[in-house]
């Protein structure tokens, strides 16, 4: 009854009229993040307050929440940190429907996600394998979508299904009948391929797919071994996909190869991972590509999937694409053709690696705009905070040395930098049509990585030390699997290392039921007793190198070892490729409340832009803050303090003559505190 009354209550009146949607994954299919409302503007923006608050009330330790909730005539859908879809009243915050996949089971483990997709009268989403299309008035699974209300996302890759571990951290995109889509894979070994699919979004049957790792007689399968359309995986659109839909086209941007960091099973260039593509919308054929990186040895995935601006080249207007790196530069092409509207240069890369693997040669850089991160680590770019951490930056320094940004990973270890969350991440850039500004916050810290031989001495060692540390601790990959006995049973600490947890592997088709049963007992009782069977039980997809150590690179007081900004937010002028303004973005509030100001923090998360000259970004990880800018100039001109931070992408819309800016308050990155609350803002 309680559905139906607020239901009832949002159809059309007079002030319907008013009432305007955020239809889809940032804001509109050019996922340019830009709105035209303007009730809420500079002159008033200092007077928003709280409208409304949500919380999940399923928050954990660790968690995340990183949806773009997505409005539709007055409802807000959008997920939580256990990976629920809600739909709320999105004047009110009040809850509609709920819909729990697990049906009250805890989760497995922590998963990232985005969103969701609302067509019709479906509401379409991912938990883990699992794509499901609900009701969009109840929240109920519609029966007659794959296999009564589900499709399983392991289908159709061309692998046996029992270990792969597929899922879709970001909703894909409709474009008629068909839900195109691309996924989250693991980034060890085993991995699935990361194929981008299409979808019925009636009956879920797969209409088509485009193998990112190329088959025999496609383009691009000269780029790998032999064999390795059958075993290699990654090359996935994990941040999602782009649509024009006037033109019927496609466009998608890749993550490396999967295992990151070494690449002696898949030497070659490895087309199409990196890389920007554009698809026919109706087939999935190739029109065209670019490759941004080959041969990645360092996770520089194309973070953030591709926005559709119009720039001005030589007093016409071009419909083109930009896309964002993680080493902080703006590729920018034709949309139609893939021809770079920027000059784009090939440097030497060194050639030096671990033994088996081999470097690209050359590498690709444009020439403008100018990156938006810095470039290269040198002892003068080490944090000078106090004497002390210049002290101890300077220790890790000389232990990692790095002569070259794209220095191979080695046994004595590597500074990555700009680091593996960049420069850009997956929140994306936010547009201005208008002036034809670019938005995008970057992360100005050095990651640390460290290869060394993989030891068979155990199966724990030789297939779970890599991501969880030798001692069980947790590194950056994975989290500590100490305690993991008090927070899961033997049957799901079971089914994660059969079935993989999203960028985990499942290890179900590399390893028999008694070398799964034996990693479970070590896990539980912290007596290894596998150290004789490994040999028995080679594990097919294993390399000789594995990760050792891979962090952030900090100070001895937990601050980044590098030079402040630590963050920053750039507006980049795509006219003329030039950088606009920057300033740093964020701080940390221990070192603000001792004068230390401006210092920039990471963020997660991108900005919404308006037409009448707001910026509105959260994203910063130690502040909980939100802010708006203004636009033209970098100016701060309100900001509010959140219940966690606001590592995702704001949304806003009207409902009923009134704007709101809303944002998901799930914090859980890098240590800081999970939470689960949705937060509302609006004019008194």
């Amino acid at each position: 009854m309680l559905r139906r009354l607020l239901l009832a209550s949002l159809v059309a009146t007079p002030a319907a009229a008013q009432t305007v949607n955020w239809p889809v994954y940032h804001g509109n299919d050019d996922h340019t993040h830009y709105t035209t409302l303007s009730q809420i503007s500079p002159a008033n923006v200092k007077q928003l307050k709280v409208a409304w608050t949500f919380d999940t009330k399923d928050a954990f330790a660790g968690s995340e929440m990183q949806a773009n909730p997505i409005v539709i005539d007055g409802v807000l859908y959008a997920t939580t940190p256990k990976m629920q879809v809600i739909a709320l009243n999105a004047a009110t915050g009040q809850q509609i429907w709920r819909f729990d996949p697990l049906n009250g089971a805890p989760p497995v483990s922590r998963i990232r996600h985005r969103g969701v997709v609302v067509t019709g009268d479906r509401v379409l989403f991912n938990y883990r394998n699992r794509l499901y299309a609900l009701d969009r008035s109840t929240g109920r699974p519609i029966r007659t979508f794959g296999d009564s209300g589900w499709v399983d996302l392991r289908e159709g890759l061309g692998r046996p299904v029992e270990g792969l571990s597929v899922s879709a951290s970001s909703p894909g995109v409709v474009f008629g009948d068909l839900l195109i889509m691309g996924s989250t894979v693991p980034e060890q070994l085993p991995s699935a391929p990361g194929d981008i699919r299409a979808f019925d979004i009636n009956t879920g049957k797969l209409r088509w797919s485009f193998h990112t790792i190329p088959h025999p007689g496609e383009l691009g399968y000269e780029t790998w071994p032999a064999e390795a359309w059958k075993v290699a995986g990654g090359a996935n659109a994990w941040s999602g996909v782009t649509l024009d839909a006037a033109r019927g086209m496609v466009f998608a941007a890749t993550g490396s190869a999967s295992y990151d960091f070494y690449g002696a099973n898949r030497l070659g260039d490895n087309l199409y991972a990196n890389s920007v593509l554009a698809l026919d919308a109706r087939t999935g054929q190739r029109l065209w590509h670019y490759q941004v990186l080959k041969h990645d040895l360092w996770d520089r995935d194309l973070p953030a999937a591709p926005i559709l601006v119009t720039v001005q080249r030589d007093g016409r207007n071009v419909d083109a694409l930009a896309q964002i790196t993680k080493t902080g530069h703006t590729f920018l092409f034709d949309r139609v053709t893939g021809t770079p509207l920027f000059p784009i240069e090939e440097q030497q890369m060194p050639r030096q690696t671990l033994p088996g693997d081999q470097t690209a040669a050359t590498q690709s850089f444009p020439v403008s705009p100018p990156p938006f991160a810095r470039q290269r680590l040198t002892r003068a770019d080490l944090t000078r905070r106090t004497p002390a951490a210049y002290r101890a930056a300077l220790k890790t320094f000389n232990e990692f040395n790095t002569p070259h940004p794209f220095t191979a990973p080695t046994g004595k270890g590597i500074i990555i930098y700009p680091g593996v969350d960049g420069g850009g991440e997956w929140g994306g850039p936010a547009f201005d049509p208008q002036t034809g500004l670019m938005y995008v916050n970057s992360n100005e810290m050095a990651w640390l990585l460290k290869l060394v031989p993989r030891s068979d001495a155990s199966l724990y060692s030789a297939n779970c030390a890599g991501c969880h540390g030798d001692a069980r601790k947790g590194t950056a990959i994975g989290p500590s699997l100490l305690d993991i006995a008090s927070r899961r049973s033997r049957e799901q600490i079971a089914q994660m290392v059969r079935e993989g947890t999203g960028r985990m592997p499942g290890f179900g088709a590399a390893m028999d039921g008694g070398a799964i049963n034996d990693i479970v007992n070590y896990l539980v009782t912290g007596k290894d007793e596998t150290k004789a069977k490994a040999a028995a039980a080679p594990n097919p997809y294993a390399l000789p190198y594995r990760t050792a150590y891979f962090d952030i690179f900090l100070d001895h007081e937990g601050y980044p070892g590098v030079k402040t900004p630590w963050g920053t937010l750039n507006a980049i002028d795509l006219n003329k490729g030039t950088i606009a303004w920057s300033i740093p973005f964020g701080e940390y509030p221990k070192l603000a409340a001792k004068g230390i100001k401006n210092t920039g923090t990471d963020s997660y998360g991108g900005a919404v832009v308006t037409e009448n000259g707001l910026l509105f970004i959260a994203a910063t990880t130690y502040d909980n803050k939100i802010r708006a800018y203004d636009k033209s100039n970098g100016r701060q001109l309100w900001e509010a303090t959140l219940p966690f931070a606001g590592n995702a992408t704001p949304s806003t819309y009207m409902v009923n003559g009134k704007q709101y800016l809303v944002i998901a308050c799930g914090g859980g990155k890098n240590g800081t505190p999970s939470g689960g609350v949705y937060v509302a803002f609006a004019l008194p």
